[in-house]
């Protein structure tokens, strides 16, 4: 297995709890399609939409390229991907200091500063593998989202902090450190590349993976708005919005996020980051919309723990693995509950997303391996609304038990 292309230093005690997972899953030798390559469009011009101007940009961390790049694929069928890459985020002073950049082991490293060097989606695997039978969007058109801008693609703000120094980088603490939250206009910049270059999709799947899965989540109303034919479907890997209210009011709104008008209610600003996805499932009813995630994914653990620390109080359990399961598990069943367009995948383990993972194709702790479920998504038989195909919640067994905060 390939090692993930961003990881997030440990910032806390190992997990309590790690579960098994995953079984292998053969797959039918079919011929694939002609693979048409990936076009890299690099440093696009900027765009005028509605009478505002976005301009493409990387966050400008000192030191790093602001270049920002993006990918395209053109298939053999009429429909399209738009994937949201995922790496962290950072919203003040401390977590905006510390990049993702191959510090020493132990420097913790909050958000991806620039476009990877290397990035090449040809090389990924999951969803990018052309060469499977067994890959439901093999023969799509695809659009890759890189992220650098530490604002879930979301944020249209220029912010100054404070370094609390970095000596890793060079970076002495109290010198000003301005970051570009620009990832909602590189996302109007792709959309109207989008819109030039590729065909009207009959069927559009928005993914994204943990800072992706919020890039999904977000913004796939305004690809609904400029795809209004097409069969929409949305799944957000490893991004289930548990934070904690403070940070929700501190944290987030350091990025001036870009709400679709009308697809998250009266007041967005003021929702729980857990309920943005319900919302925007809600108000696009003909729209199927999913979440994956493991059952204690050990990176969103990590980041809801220094939500904890530093925008206290979060939940009642002060073991934050235990707290952010138990809130992950209830908004999964309230979701179920209220919302007729959207189902789950909660897998066993701690590992931290699949979408352009092998583990696309392996894992099947639930007795349906994801794949599959996401061909039956993507089936669409019988009408739309949630609808169609065999499209049902997957747990894995006893996943959907919450476990007791211990005592001390």
């Amino acid at each position: 297995m390939t090692a993930p292309l961003y990881r997030i230093a440990r910032l806390g005690a190992p997990l309590l709890i790690a579960l098994g997972l995953t079984a292998g899953v053969a797959h039918a030798k079919k011929p694939s399609p002609p693979d048409l390559g990936w076009q890299k469009i690099e440093n696009p011009a900027p765009v005028t939409i509605g009478g505002k101007t976005y301009r493409a940009t990387c966050s400008g961390y000192p030191g790093t390229d602001r270049t920002f790049s993006f990918w395209a694929r053109k298939g053999t069928a009429k429909n399209t991907v738009v994937f949201f890459e995922g790496g962290g985020a950072c919203w003040d002073n401390l977590t905006c200091t510390f990049p993702i950049a191959g510090l020493p082991a132990g420097t913790p490293q909050f958000f991806v500063p620039q476009v990877a060097p290397g990035t090449d989606p040809a090389t990924f695997d999951g969803i990018f593998r052309t060469d499977r039978a067994d890959n439901p969007v093999r023969d799509w058109n695809m659009v890759y989202i890189p992220y650098c801008t530490g604002d879930l693609h979301a944020g249209s703000a220029t912010k100054t902090y404070t370094s609390v120094g970095n000596p890793a980088l060079g970076l002495p603490a109290g010198v000003p450190l301005t970051i570009e939250h620009r990832g909602f206009d590189n996302f109007m910049v792709v959309l109207d590349w989008m819109k030039k270059n590729l065909d009207r999709p009959k069927n559009l799947l928005v993914t994204g993976s943990s800072a992706g899965g919020y890039g999904a989540s977000l913004n796939f109303p305004y690809l609904a708005r400029a795809y209004p034919q097409a069969h929409l479907y949305v799944v957000a890997d490893a991004s289930q919005g548990v934070t904690t209210p403070a940070w929700d009011q501190f944290g987030r709104s350091s990025w001036n996020l870009q709400f679709a008008p009308g697809a998250f209610g009266p007041n967005p600003a003021a929702l729980p980051s857990a309920d943005l996805l319900r919302a925007a499932a809600q108000s696009h009813p003909r729209a199927k919309v999913a979440q994956f995630t493991t059952t204690f994914d050990e990176v969103q653990i990590l980041f809801y723990g220094v939500m904890k620390q530093y925008y206290p109080p979060g939940g009642a359990c002060p073991n934050p693995a235990i707290d952010w399961n138990q809130q992950m598990i209830t908004k999964l069943v309230e979701y179920d509950d209220e919302v007729k367009n959207f189902r789950y995948y909660l897998a066993g383990g701690t590992y931290h997303t699949l979408m352009r993972s092998p583990l696309f194709y392996t894992e099947a702790s639930t007795g349906t391996p994801f794949n599959e479920w996401l061909r039956q998504m993507l089936a669409n038989r019988g009408g739309t609304g949630g609808h169609g195909g065999r499209w049902t919640n997957e747990a894995c067994p006893g996943c959907l038990a919450t476990y007791p905060c211990p005592t001390p």
